[in-house]
């Protein structure tokens, strides 16, 4: 008699080509109750041919109508449907035959797939910040009312996810979100005014994107991550205490009304974190090295420097006020992120440009989304007209 069939699960990854669209796709691949249903990429043409032709999704998706148009004549006579814009991004977060969506693109523009695919009631495995951060207020709600499980993919908030599991969230007394500290751990503002893009790009941990990368330099990432945590978890942010914690072998850690902290702990590898929310907590074997306790003898841990890394308490500023004051934190970040990668601005400009716009927002309550990518909107034409090169 033969086994039990295998129940597939199949998988539609906004952002393939980047970082943790690939290494998904690694999960992906040793996995065979996986399977990819659809990809969306941005301009990365190459790529996502490769992926498509490895993986026949249904639907692959660029940005551009003319890059789209490219790859539908590359993928000719492979079945694969080729989509572009906000409208194919949509498209493939609410794909019928999708069970779960992978949210990896960055920035604010996977507000509204996530949306769209929380109302089709899609499983969601987050690992775009951007969206809870602008939008959790409306996206929590949401998960709640249509019964979807949203699992988080930032090897932070999967930590505390884990943590929480099987115990009364009512009983948290606080979060204790882990910071590598990042490359400039310990500098001075005035070091930091001499800092390179080749020097920002430099994680000591942790392999990544660009962006993320330059976010934990400047451990703006954790001022979001703060955020993030306060709407995942329905805490407000003077609970959730951010801990330095140089080696990055604990991610996370919950501490209850009775003293007890739960903490996770693992190799600084982001497949953990990419396998347990496809899979839904299943732990199956994860190929690499495990921690070995003997070797690492020790695990110390350090207070954030708030007035050197102005990003982190801007952070708890922007959290703390809610409404549209953390969509401006955030496109300012970005903004300023993408100026310092093209060498528009200095690196210590990226928090200041940060502060300034915070200072110079009438912050407005309960945004909806319109009002949000209004808000977004505002402050990046207002960047491009101060730094108008």
């Amino acid at each position: 008699m033969g086994g039990a069939a295998v129940s597939t699960k199949r998988v539609a990854i906004l952002g393939s080509t980047g970082s943790i669209g690939t290494q998904a796709l690694d999960v992906i691949r040793a996995q065979e109750d996986l399977e990819v249903c659809a990809l969306a990429a941005g301009r990365n043409i190459d790529l996502l041919e490769k992926q498509a032709r490895e993986f026949r999704p249904e639907v692959a998706v660029l940005w551009d109508d003319a890059d789209a148009a490219e790859l539908q004549r590359r993928l000719a006579g492979t079945g694969v449907t080729v989509l572009s814009g906000m409208e194919g991004l949509t498209a493939a977060a609410t794909l019928p035959s999708a069970d779960t969506v992978l949210a990896a693109v960055v920035g604010m523009m996977g507000i509204r797939p996530v949306m769209a695919a929380i109302r089709a009631g899609k499983e969601i495995a987050l690992a775009n910040k951007e969206t809870l951060v602008t939008a959790g207020h409306l996206i929590m709600p949401l998960v709640r009312e249509k019964g979807v499980t949203l699992y988080p993919v930032d090897s932070e908030h999967s930590a505390i996810f884990q943590c929480l599991r099987g115990e009364n969230p009512a009983r948290v007394r606080k979060i204790l979100l882990t910071a590598s500290g990042g490359p400039f751990r310990g500098y001075t503002r005035e070091q930091l005014e001499q800092v390179t893009v080749a020097d920002a790009l430099r994680h000591p941990n942790w392999s990544m994107g660009k962006k993320i990368t330059i976010d934990s330099s400047t451990m703006v990432n954790k001022g979001l991550e703060v955020m993030e945590a306060a709407h995942l978890f329905s805490v407000p942010v003077e609970k959730i205490e951010v801990v330095v914690q140089p080696k990055s072998i604990i991610h996370s850690m919950v501490e209850y009304e009775d003293g007890a902290v739960i903490a996770q702990l693992g190799t600084p590898d982001m497949k953990l974190p990419i396998q347990y929310a496809l899979l839904g907590t299943d732990r199956r074997p994860l190929p690499g090295p495990g921690l070995d306790f003997a070797a690492l003898r020790s695990i110390t841990f350090e207070k954030p420097d708030f007035a050197v890394f102005r990003g982190l308490a801007l952070g708890y500023e922007a959290g703390a006020a809610g409404g549209t004051l953390p969509t401006v934190y955030n496109a300012a970040n970005e903004w300023a992120v993408a100026a310092f990668l093209s060498g528009r601005i200095r690196y210590t400009q990226i928090t200041d440009i940060i502060e300034e716009e915070m200072q110079a927002h009438e912050n407005r309550p309960a945004p909806d989304l319109d009002l949000i990518l209004e808000t977004e909107a505002a402050v990046r034409s207002r960047l491009e007209k101060r730094y108008h090169a």
